[in-house]
């Protein structure tokens, strides 16, 4: 009873992303192969890219502590975010974040597939296009709802779990995206889409900087 009171109090947007996110991630435990094959986001020139992954490539997670991290922070912040915005504005900044953030990431990848190309003439371009890995998870669009909180909220006192440390929202946003930005320039993270974490935080900067200059930021 508790729990059902808890998810009617997330907005729908957030609650909705949720449900999806979920459902997604059950049905890759099912049939991973299929699920990451088909939604998974592939490199644009990759013969395994299919025109929708793009979308559905938000929507989905490799591993439990991939799915929590996310939907944690989606529901923490995007409720938050989603009243202030409005439940149109907040979808719209979801998906565009999304997209942003793999596109950010895309373009990064382009530029490395054309050194590699140039490093390695005598492999046909195609294999080189098939081997870059593909990109999946809902950081991007989470980035882009942290962002938003934080300039929304700038003042909000937020606690780590571990460490415990108390920060204004708007230097916790600062430390990840220059943490993010470190570790993907000089690649001691691996198996991390950084710039698609950027990507997301830099459209959602954008956004939100746009509706408050127009004066639309906040829900009517």
């Amino acid at each position: 009873m508790a729990q059902s009171r808890f998810l009617d109090n997330i907005p729908p947007v957030t609650r909705n992303l949720l449900y999806v996110n979920l459902i997604m991630f059950v049905a890759t435990l099912i049939n991973p192969t299929f699920m990451k094959g088909a939604f998974s986001m592939a490199f644009p020139l990759s013969t395994e890219f299919r025109w929708w992954q793009p979308l559905t490539h938000m929507f989905m997670h490799d591993g439990f502590m991939h799915i929590f991290f996310n939907m944690y922070t989606l529901v923490m912040f995007g409720m938050v975010v989603e009243r202030a915005l409005g439940t149109k504005r907040f979808i719209w900044f979801y998906l565009i974040t999304g997209f942003g953030a793999v596109a950010l990431h895309t373009g990064v990848q382009f530029l490395q597939v054309q050194q590699m190309i140039k490093e390695y003439p005598q492999v046909e371009p195609q294999l080189i296009y098939n081997s870059v890995p593909g990109v999946l998870g809902a950081s991007g669009a989470v980035y882009g709802v942290l962002v938003a909180f934080a300039m929304l909220y700038p003042q909000a006192r937020l606690t780590l779990i571990f460490p415990p440390i108390t920060l204004d929202a708007k230097w916790w946003v600062v430390i990840f995206i220059a943490i993010e930005l470190l570790t993907g320039i000089t690649g001691t993270q691996m198996g991390v889409a950084h710039f698609a974490h950027l990507g997301g935080a830099l459209f959602g900067f954008l956004l939100i900087k746009y509706w408050k200059k127009s004066g639309k930021i906040y829900s009517r």
